[in-house]
């Protein structure tokens, strides 16, 4: 049988940096709660985020992805803050009852284990500590980053005659569900890759930090999102469908109206949905180009509520993924 101490030793605390003050943590896994110093000046930035079997992942998916796709997903909403990350909190349930025995349970946890972190220690958060425990596969993580005072993108600042914009391609998400739901299995597959091993935008939105007057990033949808960046900030939307950036291969995939509406209600994008002044677009454009990043232009704030589109498309029906409908992804 696996041992809870066991795992949390072998899997989340040997890869694991020296535990020093450079790192911001005073005290971290193996005692009941972690002690961190942020840096003086700084506001701590702080998010969770659940992923269920299932639900935002299939149960086949593998267990590297899973390890990448449950971290990547959580520190997508630093980005969305513009924040910087730093710490991370994992707990894992974990239905050892799927495996024909404990070696191919060890396995799953290994790769796991290196889905996690490396993406961690390409973004430089410390793992700080967590929990492991047994029932149906879910992950929850915890993220903390840092912004100075007043620097934060919140979805409250838009305004009339402000551009939307997004960063990077839109639909892959959806695009690679639906391609490992016709039984693709080949993690070098562009979409697939979106869906299964998302890559959190926060250097971009550092760099928009100063720039964009709002920001969320895209998870459930541009439409569904677009709406509470829209409801926060009181203005309405015009939208030019035919400047979504549409992810390599989706057309292809999908045909040009499926690819289109993917990236309209899809979700599972990750890429960060920003306003901004005219003035400010091409700053913004070349800054994220020295990312190797780009940034789209798809449409315009407006006083009047509500959403429209400049081709006259009715895109009342594009509801985007919600948690509760009786729908599964």
């Amino acid at each position: 049988m696996l041992a809870e101490f066991d795992l949390i030793r072998r899997y989340f605390m040997s890869s694991q940096e020296a535990t020093t003050a450079s790192n911001g943590v005073a005290l971290g896994c193996g005692d009941d709660a972690t002690l961190l110093v942020p840096q003086a000046g700084q506001q701590l930035v702080v998010s969770v985020d659940t992923s269920v079997v299932d639900v935002h992942f299939p149960r086949a998916a593998p267990a590297f992805a899973v390890g990448h796709r449950a971290l990547a997903v959580a520190l997508s909403d630093l980005a969305a803050m513009g924040a910087t990350s730093r710490w991370c909190l994992m707990a894992l349930t974990f239905d050892q009852r799927q495996f024909e025995d404990d070696a191919a349970a060890h396995a799953w946890f290994a790769d796991y284990a290196r889905g996690f972190h490396s993406l961690r220690q390409q973004h430089e958060t410390t793992l700080a500590g967590g929990d492991v425990t047994a029932g149906e596969l879910s992950i929850g993580v915890t993220v903390m980053g840092e912004i100075p005072p007043g620097e934060a993108l919140t979805r409250s600042g838009a305004k009339a005659d402000d551009l939307i914009a997004v960063t990077g391609a839109l639909g892959g998400g959806a695009g690679g569900l639906a391609l490992w739901k016709q039984g693709e299995r080949d993690l070098t597959h562009p979409l697939l890759q979106r869906y299964l091993l998302p890559e959190p935008r926060l250097a971009a939105g550092i760099a928009l930090r100063g720039l964009a007057s709002a920001a969320l990033d895209i998870s459930d949808g541009l439409l569904a999102d677009l709406t509470h960046l829209r409801e926060a900030s009181q203005v309405g939307a015009l939208l030019d469908v035919d400047a979504l950036p549409l992810a390599d291969g989706l057309v292809h995939g999908l045909g040009q109206k499926a690819a289109q509406q993917a990236a309209l209600s899809g979700g599972d994008d990750y890429e960060l949905l920003v306003t901004l002044a005219a003035d400010d677009v091409a700053e913004a454009q070349q800054r994220l180009a020295r990312l190797g990043l780009n940034l789209t232009v798809i449409g315009r704030c407006r006083e009047t509520l509500g959403v429209s589109t400049t081709d006259q498309r009715d895109v009342s029906g594009y509801a985007g993924w919600q948690h509760f409908n009786g729908e599964t992804p």
